[in-house]
């Protein structure tokens, strides 16, 4: 592993390696909302009718539990096993999880496969992240670290637009297989690559085991056919034979059920012994082992109590989850016995003495903040287009956001300059600054507001805000942490994001429910606004007067989480050796 203090020389295959990293990143954040359009239809597909949304929504929650609670193993493991094969491996299991949410038959199986779309799409974060530390200098980490920062939140919000687009003119299984050839296609790229780069000795050399590969791809043959069970085979009286259960109705207790286990074992078994396996099964248990297996699963279950707590809720009628307060007595038991153990362990998940510094502890609270922030502009500034100037589209409501997110990646790349020579504390705070002043010119936004030129000036504005606090607040915490948990420390970085994102935009929703009920018990009676009239607009436009000032109260909530980052960044950032010239700790100097 390079020292992240001296930095390689980064030629053209690492700047390929980073790319295409960066693409994989983005490509898997999209895959977070890719599903909101296309959901009524899978929920077809899982053997759901209409009316039961609420039991569809672990296709949407089962994705995000698999990003964010395997987020600190992930990451611990890029510190113990390296960043490319951590690069490498989630992108085949996002292929995996892709492959088995496409050819899913019921609610079981999808959930399953959006739960490994997760865990690969959620491990590429802290692992490119670390690659940047270990390729750059902390002088010249910003405008890498920003970059990768803006694909990610951007292809969080393309996701539906991603996946209205191939709904347009195929199915929604196709939004998987695509999903399967472009993560395949990523993982081959970042492996070619790789080898070609400075980090080199992280990827395997050799000739591949053929026996382990063959084994795989039977497996892979019988899961599809499993899963899918084709028509024109399962009718065959012959070809039949195989997709009979053997009692019961279970496809999976079926003699393609048995090949699929006899496989899977099979090439386990080769990757145990194999002198070149594909998957060295044994390096990959080991660094796991290190990596405190007990630890991670106790902060898992913390993070998953939180993500269903609020993640399964409708953010327009309720706060939390129906079991959303049972969730969350769960994860706060759970989370005391973590810290017992976090105390007792030789080798915690989290290293003793590595968030000791304030500005490495001190970015996972300021973009706690900023996601808390950042979530009322993704969620709410297309629904306040859509009950306003684009009520009968979507995805012109949608499009607003455009206006936002162009500035977003110009901010990034501007923060990352910028961190060469101002202090990353200011920058934040500065960035901070301006979308607080964004969203605060949207709390005045009225029901023709979106219609005027003059509201991209507030969409600009926080976008760059965001843009700029993103290079920064990465660039504090791995200046000030050791190279040996660069992963671990990155991928908590965007668990804080990911837990701010969700408990602002519950805290937030609560603001705006009371200023909309507010607003509403103040509005007459149909009958008595409308004199008994069969039709009344007058009616209507005050339910929508109640739903603007329901998101102007967001907006403001916004505001002042924003305006709470940016305090905290000026504050708690100060000190991060990020600037030219700045003295980095010696290893030594961590505990």
């Amino acid at each position: 592993m390079t020292s992240a203090g001296t930095g390689p020389r980064v030629g053209t295959s690492e700047r390929w390696l980073l790319a295409a990293a960066a693409v994989a990143v983005a490509f898997a954040a999209a895959d977070t909302y890719v599903v909101v359009l296309a959901l009524p239809d899978m929920m077809v597909g899982a053997g759901l009718s209409a009316d039961e949304l609420q039991r569809a929504a672990p296709i949407v929650s089962g994705f995000l539990l698999g990003y964010v609670a395997m987020l600190p193993l992930i990451g611990r493991i890029a510190d113990l096993r390296g960043r490319l094969p951590v690069l490498v491996a989630s992108l085949v299991v996002f292929a995996l999880g892709s492959l088995i949410t496409a050819a899913a038959y019921d609610l079981p199986s999808m959930v399953t496969g959006r739960f490994l779309q997760g865990v690969g799409g959620g491990g590429l974060v802290p692992a490119t992240l670390a690659l940047v530390a270990d390729l750059y200098p902390p002088h010249r980490r910003g405008v890498p670290l920003g970059i990768v920062g803006a694909v990610q939140e951007i292809g969080s919000v393309l996701g539906p637009l991603f996946g209205a687009v191939v709904l347009a003119v195929a199915d929604w299984e196709a939004i998987f297989w695509l999903n399967l050839a472009v993560g395949l296609v990523l993982a081959a790229a970042v492996r070619a690559v790789g080898r070609r780069s400075v980090v080199a000795d992280d990827v395997a050399r050799g000739r591949p085991d053929v026996l382990g590969a063959a084994a795989l791809a039977v497996a892979l043959a019988a899961l599809v056919l499993v899963l899918q069970q084709p028509a024109g085979l399962t009718r065959d009286v012959t070809l039949g034979l195989p997709f009979v259960p053997f009692a019961g109705s279970s496809r999976w207790f079926s003699p393609l059920g048995v090949v699929l286990v006899l496989a899977t074992a099979a090439f386990v078994h080769r990757c145990l012994v194999a002198r070149r396996p594909l998957v060295d099964l044994r390096a990959w248990y080991a660094a796991a082992r290190s990596a405190d297996l007990i630890g991670a699963a106790l902060l898992a279950l913390v993070l998953g109590g939180v993500i269903l707590a609020f993640a399964t809720a409708d953010p327009e009628v309720q706060v939390f989850s129906p079991a959303g307060e049972w969730f969350l007595i769960g994860a706060g038991v759970v989370l005391v016995l973590l810290v017992v153990h976090q105390r007792r362990a030789r080798e915690p998940l989290v290293p003793h003495a590595a968030l000791a510094r304030t500005p490495a502890w001190g970015s996972l609270l300021v973009s706690f903040f900023v996601g808390a922030a950042l979530i009322a502009a993704l969620v709410d500034i297309p629904v306040f287009a859509r009950i306003t100037v684009h009520p009968d589209s979507q995805l012109d409501a949608a499009l607003v956001l455009l206006r936002l997110l162009v500035a977003l990646p110009v901010g990034a790349v501007l923060g990352g300059y910028a961190s060469r020579a101002l202090p990353v504390g200011a920058i934040t705070a500065f960035g901070m600054a301006l979308s607080t002043v964004g969203f605060a010119w949207m709390s005045t936004w009225g029901p023709t507001s979106l219609a005027e030129w003059v509201a991209t000036v507030p969409l600009v504005l926080t976008g760059l805000g965001f843009g700029l606090a993103l290079a920064p607040v990465n660039a504090a915490l791995l200046a000030t942490t050791a190279d040996a948990v660069h992963g671990v420390a990155s991928a908590l970085l965007v668990v804080a994001r990911m837990v701010g994102m969700l408990v602002g935009i519950s805290a937030l929703t609560t603001i705006g429910l009371r200023r909309y009920y507010a607003v509403q018990d103040g509005i007459p009676s149909p009958r008595a606004l409308c004199d008994g009239a069969s039709r009344c607009d007058a009616f209507t436009d005050a339910l929508r007067e109640a739903g603007i000032a329901q998101l102007e109260a967001v907006f403001l909530g916004a505001a002042v989480c924003a305006a709470v980052a940016g305090i905290l960044a000026l504050v708690l950032l100060r000190g991060a050796p990020t600037r030219a010239g700045a003295a980095v700790p010696t290893p030594g100097a961590w505990t």
